[in-house]
């Protein structure tokens, strides 16, 4: 038997008749902008089936505006995350209609993802996506920007020049951040390490440039490894950690500067290594919560997802509106971390 809101819980969350909802519902008649817009709101905070179409009905006559996002990895549970943020932030817009279409990549490969930003330049008047800097890519920006399609790239830069903004975290200060809690969090200095997903990732570079541009400025007494790639992938990651352990029983501590931390978190558990290393890993998810409660993570740096998707559609109108700015920008947003003390 179904639990989900009726027609009179949202009449009655609204502060309005049956009618009246059924009246929104159905543009039956016309109904006042202020009592439409409040059954629109109370529809959002009591998760109503037919929220969709009451929008539809309430902002019928607002500018309505298309836009395209591709993200990496459609089985990371980050990435679902911001697909629902992005979902969220449209919703909320109660000046335009947003209608975003998401779409994933499951490989990062150049063909891969220009045939998804091409055929998404098709539908859309405005794209943002995750992407590695190829080439590649950086062709089809510059193209769709020559076709008065803005693009932007998201948590990790590319096309620097030809974008038309960036918008995700201070990646060079990220990884100083899980740096320094490594270095401040070690009983004595030691040996530490790092993963990249590629080197492709300008965002993953820069968490590597910084955190050991932190332990060569701040703390030179320990010993930063080879980076180690590992593709964004759990699989990889577990082998490459056990690894790790295995030529380095010294191991300090390292930090996973992109995806594939699942990986990571298994190996811990599987040589039964908790609260003996100090593992950093980004962004919290139902992995890394459980990793923090258990103590084998010590810190997960991670990125506000709905500040995230609510700054990149307010840029994207605003381009499609301005036209390019002829200055690509960088927005960077506050970071949050969690510990196992605040989870």
């Amino acid at each position: 038997m179904s639990n989900r809101p009726t027609i009179a819980d949202l009449a009655g969350a609204a502060g309005v008749s049956v009618a009246t909802v059924d009246r929104v519902l159905n543009g039956r008649h016309p109904v006042r902008e202020e009592t439409a817009r409040r059954v629109y709101d109370a529809a959002k905070s009591i998760g109503y089936h037919a929220v969709g179409l009451l929008r539809q009905r309430v902002f019928l006559d607002l500018p309505q505006y298309r836009l395209g996002f591709l993200l990496q990895k459609p089985q990371q549970s980050f990435y679902q995350t911001v697909a629902k943020e992005i979902e969220n932030a449209a919703l909320a817009m109660s000046n335009v209609r947003v209608l975003p279409q998401i779409e994933f990549v499951a490989n990062s490969t150049p063909t891969g993802i220009t045939e998804k930003l091409k055929a998404m330049a098709a539908r859309n008047q405005a794209i943002a996506l995750v992407a590695p800097d190829y080439p590649a890519v950086t062709a089809v920006v510059e193209e769709l920007k020559e076709r008065g399609i803005p693009v932007f790239s998201l948590l990790s830069d590319f096309a620097a020049g030809i974008r038309e903004g960036y918008i995700g975290l201070n990646n060079h200060k990220v990884g100083r951040t899980a740096a320094w809690m490594i270095a401040k969090a070690a009983k004595k200095p030691g040996k530490v390490a790092a993963f990249v997903g590629s080197h492709r990732f300008l965002g993953h570079e820069l968490r590597e440039i910084g955190f050991r541009s932190y332990f060569r400025e701040h703390a030179s007494e320990f010993e930063v490894l080879d980076t180690m790639v590992n593709l964004d992938t759990a699989e990889i990651t577990h082998e490459a950690t056990l690894n790790l352990l295995q030529r380095h029983p010294d191991l300090t501590g390292f930090y996973v500067c992109g995806g594939g931390m699942e990986g990571a978190i298994s190996a811990i558990r599987e040589e039964k290594l908790e609260g003996k290393l100090i593992a950093v890993v980004n962004e919290l998810t139902p992995e890394s919560r459980l990793a923090l409660a258990d103590d084998v993570v010590t810190l997960a740096i991670s990125t506000p997802t709905g500040a995230l998707a609510r700054e990149t559609i307010n840029l994207m109108v605003q381009a499609i509106g301005k036209g390019p700015t002829g200055a690509p920008g960088q927005t960077f947003l506050p970071f949050d971390l969690f510990t196992p003390e605040n989870i």
